[in-house]
C-alpha cells in the first residue's frame, strides 16, 4: 500500500515539474480541419459583410462617399487593434481556446445584428432614388446606434479571433519535431490558401445577392455561415491541445524597463554574458536565447548589485530589482521587431487603397461582361475577387514548387529569408500605387473624352473604360498579400517569444489597424486641402471631376520610402536566438559555473 502510494506521489510529482513535449498528444493535421474550418467560415461571415460594406452605408444608409470610407477606416482599424486586447487577455487570463469560443460568438451576434439592420425598414433609412446625394434622408441617431452595435460586436469577435486563431492552430503540432516545425510552416500557407478561397466566394456569390438581390438575404447567409464556424470550433474540443495562460508575459516587459531605468546610471561590464545576472525558468516554455549586443541599455536590468539577493532556486528575489539575461533578451526580441512593423504599416496604407477606392472606381467603370450593357453586370465588390484569386493560384505554387527549389540553392529552410520575402511585398505595393495611377488616368479621360453608358447613383457618369482594367493592379495586391501579409505572420510568430504568441499574432492586426487610421487621415487632409487647390478637388464623390490618380502617385512616393527604411531596417535586424557563436558558448559555461552558487 505504502509502496502504491509512493509511486502515485511520484508520478504527480514528475507530472507538476517536468515540462517535455512528450506528455502532450499532438495530433497536428487532424485538429486542422476544425480549426480552419472555423476561421474559413468566420471569414465567409466577417468579409462576405464587410467586402460590400461601402455600398451598403452609401446606398441603404444614404452616406456620403468620404463619410462611408473614413466609417469603415476607424471601423477596420478598431476591428484590428482590438486584436493587441485580446491577445493580452487571452495570454494573460483565459488561454487560446476559451478567448476563440467567447469570439466566435460574439461575431455571430454582431451580423445578425447587421442583417437585422437591413431586413427591418425602421432600422434604415428610407430608399433614395435621386441622384443628388445630399437630398437623401440620412439615418437617424437611433438607427446609426444599432448599426454601431452590430460594429460593436463584430469588433470583438474580431479581437479573439484574429490574434489566437493562428496561434492555436500551430499549438496543435509539436515544435520540438521536424515533422511538428515543416506542419507550422505549411499550415502558416494552407491556412492563407483556405481563407482566400473563402473570401473569394464571398466576393462572388454573397456580394452578387446582396447587390443584385436582397441586402436582408445577402447579410442572413454570412450570419449563417458565421453559425457554422461556431459549430465546427466546439465540435473539435476534444482533440485540441490548450496551452494553459501562464499570466501577463507583458510583465516581464515592463520589469526589465523599469529595472533598467533604477539601473541607468551603472556601467555595463565590457563581457557582459560573463558577468549579467542569468536564470532560466525551469518550466518555462520560452526557449533559450543568447546574449546580443543590440539595445545594451536593457543589460542594466540584470546587473548585480550588493542589495540584490538571490532564492535559493538561483531566481531573483525581488524581480522589480534584478532582471535575468533572458528576460533582457525576451524585450530585445520584441524591440526588434517594432520597426519592422512601422514598415509594414507603410505597406498596408497602399494596399488599402484597393479595398476602398477601387470599389469607386469601378462603380464609375463599365463592370458587363464583354462591354455589352446588354449583358450581367459584375458587382462592384466582386472585383477583389481577383486579389485573392491570384493568392489562391499563388500558395500553393509558391509552398510546393518554388520554396523547394529556391532551398535547394540557398540552403535555407524557406527558400528564402522572411524579411525578404516582405521586402518583395512592399516593393510590389509600389508598383501596385503606380498601375492604379494609370489605370484610373485612363478611366477619366475616357469619361471626360468619349461617350458615357449612363450615370451612377450618387457619383457621376460610367466610363467606357472596361473594369477589368482593374485587375492588373488587384492581381499584384494578392501577389504582395502572399509575400508580405504570410511572411509577417511568420515573422511575428517565429520572432516573438513562446509566451507571447497572442501579442505576436495581433501585431499584423495592430498594423493593419494603424493603417487604417493612417489611410483614413491621409483621404481626409488630401481631401480637405485639395478642396480649394487650383487642380481641384482630388477626392470629390465623382471621381470624374478629381484627380484620383494624383492620390495615388502620392501614395507610391511614400511607398518609396517606406521601402528604403524597411531595407535599412533589415539589414540592422537580429533574428532571435542568432547571437554570436562565441557568446553563446561563453555563457552556456557560465551557467555551469554558476550552478554551485545557486
Amino acid at each position: 500500500m505504502a509502496k502504491n502510494e509512493k509511486e502515485t506521489m511520484a508520478k504527480n510529482d514528475k507530472s507538476i515539474t517536468t515540462n517535455e513535449p512528450d506528455e502532450i498528444n499532438y495530433r497536428g493535421v487532424k485538429a486542422m480541419p476544425f480549426i480552419i474550418g472555423n476561421e474559413t467560415f468566420e471569414k465567409l461571415g466577417t468579409l462576405g459583410t464587410l467586402a460590400n460594406l461601402l455600398v451598403y452605408l452609401t446606398t441603404v444608409f444614404n452616406m456620403k462617399s468620404i463619410t462611408a470610407i473614413t466609417l469603415v477606416n476607424v471601423f477596420n482599424g478598431s476591428t484590428n487593434f482590438a486584436t493587441s486586447l485580446g491577445a493580452f487577455l487571452s495570454d494573460t487570463y483565459f488561454g487560446r481556446y476559451k478567448t476563440l469560443g467567447f469570439a466566435t460568438i460574439s461575431s455571430c451576434l454582431g451580423l445578425l445584428v447587421l442583417t437585422l439592420t437591413a431586413a427591418i425598414k425602421d432600422l434604415h433609412p428610407p430608399h433614395c432614388t435621386s441622384d443628388d446625394s445630399s437630398k437623401c434622408v440620412g439615418a437617424t441617431p437611433w438607427q446609426l446606434t444599432f448599426l454601431l452595435i452590430g460594429f460593436g460586436l463584430i469588433i470583438v469577435g474580431a479581437g479573439g479571433i484574429r490574434p489566437c486563431n493562428l496561434a492555436f492552430g500551430a499549438d496543435q503540432f509539436n515544435p520540438n519535431s521536424e515533422s511538428g516545425k515543416r506542419g507550422i510552416n505549411s499550415f502558416f500557407n494552407w491556412y492563407f490558401f483556405t481563407l482566400t478561397f473563402a473570401v473569394m466566394v464571398s466576393l462572388t456569390l454573397v456580394v452578387y445577392v446582396q447587390s443584385d438581390v436582397s441586402w436582408a438575404i445577402g447579410l442572413a447567409i454570412p450570419t449563417v455561415f458565421m453559425l457554422v464556424s461556431c459549430v465546427l470550433f466546439f465540435v473539435g474540443t476534444t482533440i485540441y491541445v490548450k496551452v494553459k495562460p501562464e499570466g501577463s508575459p507583458l510583465t516581464s516587459v515592463v520589469q526589465v524597463l523599469v529595472v533598467a531605468t533604477k539601473k541607468r546610471r551603472l556601467v555595463v561590464p565590457e563581457q557582459p554574458w560573463l558577468s549579467l545576472f542569468n536564470y532560466v525558468h525551469p518550466k518555462s516554455i520560452n526557449s533559450p536565447l543568447p546574449y546580443t549586443q543590440q539595445f545594451r541599455f536593457l543589460d542594466k536590468a540584470a546587473i548585480m548589485t550588493l542589495d540584490d539577493q538571490i532564492n535559493p532556486d538561483g531566481s531573483a528575489a525581488d524581480p522589480w530589482s534584478l532582471c535575468s539575461v533572458q528576460q533582457v533578451e525576451e524585450v530585445k526580441c520584441v524591440m526588434r521587431v517594432i520597426p519592422i512593423w512601422a514598415a509594414a504599416v507603410g505597406y498596408f496604407v497602399s494596399i488599402a487603397q484597393q479595398q476602398t477606392y477601387v470599389v469607386f472606381q469601378a462603380l464609375q467603370s463599365n463592370r458587363h461582361m464583354g462591354g455589352n450593357t446588354k449583358n450581367f453586370q459584375i458587382p462592384a465588390a466582386t472585383y477583389a475577387t481577383f486579389n485573392m484569386l491570384t493568392m489562391t493560384f499563388f500558395i500553393p505554387i509558391y509552398d510546393r514548387i518554388l520554396v523547394p527549389m529556391i532551398r535547394r540553392l540557398t540552403g535555407k529552410e524557406g527558400g528564402i529569408t522572411i524579411l525578404q520575402r516582405m521586402g518583395i511585398g512592399i516593393g510590389l505595393s509600389v508598383l501596385i500605387s503606380l498601375i492604379a495611377a494609370l489605370v484610373e488616368n485612363r478611366r477619366r479621360t475616357l469619361a471626360l473624352t468619349k461617350p458615357t453608358l449612363g450615370i451612377e447613383q450618387k457619383q457621376g457618369a460610367i466610363s467606357s473604360m472596361s473594369a477589368l482594367w482593374l485587375v492588373p493592379q488587384l492581381s499584384l495586391a494578392g501577389l504582395a498579400e502572399t509575400f508580405m501579409a504570410i511572411g509577417q505572420v511568420e515573422f511575428y510568430y517565429k520572432q516573438f517569444p513562446e509566451n507571447m504568441r497572442s501579442i505576436a499574432g495581433s501585431f499584423l492586426f495592430c498594423g493593419m489597424a494603424a493603417s487604417s487610421y493612417l489611410s483614413g487621415f491621409l483621404v481626409s487632409i488630401v481631401h480637405r486641402t485639395t478642396k480649394g487647390a487650383g487642380t481641384g478637388d482630388w477626392l470629390p464623390e465623382d471621381l470624374n471631376k478629381g484627380r484620383l490618380e494624383y492620390f495615388y502617385y502620392l501614395v507610391a512616393g511614400l511607398g518609396t520610402l517606406n521601402l528604403v527604411y524597411f531595407l535599412a531596417c533589415s539589414v540592422w535586424y537580429r533574428y532571435k536566438g542568432t547571437g554570436g557563436g562565441d557568446v553563446t558558448v561563453e555563457m552556456e559555461t557560465k551557467k555551469q559555473l554558476d550552478k554551485p552558487l545557486v
